[in-house]
């Protein structure tokens, strides 16, 4: 008797094969999913090729949203510095209440350099601003899109030959179908 009928015979588990195969019998991510027959394993191939597609959408979406998010950040940024300070408000409120044209300014509420497009050109915010409506979802997106990366790479730790080539193909499927969604810096 061999050392794996022993073990299966005691009733301890088997250890995985630690290398390339095409065999049934792994376990794909629980214990009760052992695709063994031929058809399981196409089966379950053929999932592992929606669930890499499915990945790649995911990091597009984030793309796109990364660069919805920052365009309204900058938005926001914008109508900041174009917003008239606390004094300057109450200037202009006092003396439309007097009806006079005249507007006065607490010049030592002015900043000593004039902000202009040219100067917020030369100087762009590095970080955006944290914003709770776009900071909390794209956490959770990243975290989907983490979820499924690790999911993929416990299928490809069974070595099972079929189900690398399946990922590889849907992540290449999904590249291509996605791959142009929010730009080169989703990878």
């Amino acid at each position: 008797m061999s050392t794996a009928d022993n073990a299966t015979a005691s009733g301890a588990e088997v250890m995985m094969v630690p290398w390339l195969h095409f065999a049934g019998g792994d376990n794909l991510f629980f214990k009760s999913w052992q695709p063994s027959s031929g058809g399981a394993i196409a089966g379950a191939s053929i999932a592992l090729v929606f669930l890499a597609i499915l990945e790649r959408w995911v990091a597009g979406m984030l793309g796109n949203l990364n660069g919805y998010w920052r365009h309204k950040s900058l938005a926001i940024i914008a109508n900041r510095l174009n917003e008239p300070t606390v004094s300057e408000a109450r200037s202009l409120t006092k003396n439309d209440k007097e009806g006079d044209d005249i507007v006065e300014v607490d010049t030592n509420s002015l900043s000593s350099k004039p902000v202009t497009q040219d100067f917020i050109a030369r100087r762009p915010r590095v970080i955006p601003p944290f914003i709770l409506s776009h900071d909390v979802p794209r956490g959770m997106v990243f975290a989907l899109q983490a979820l499924l990366a690790y999911v993929l790479m416990l299928a490809v730790m069974t070595f099972q030959a079929a189900y690398i080539i399946s990922i590889v193909v849907g992540l290449g499927i999904g590249e291509m179908l996605f791959g142009r969604m929010g730009g080169s810096h989703i990878h």
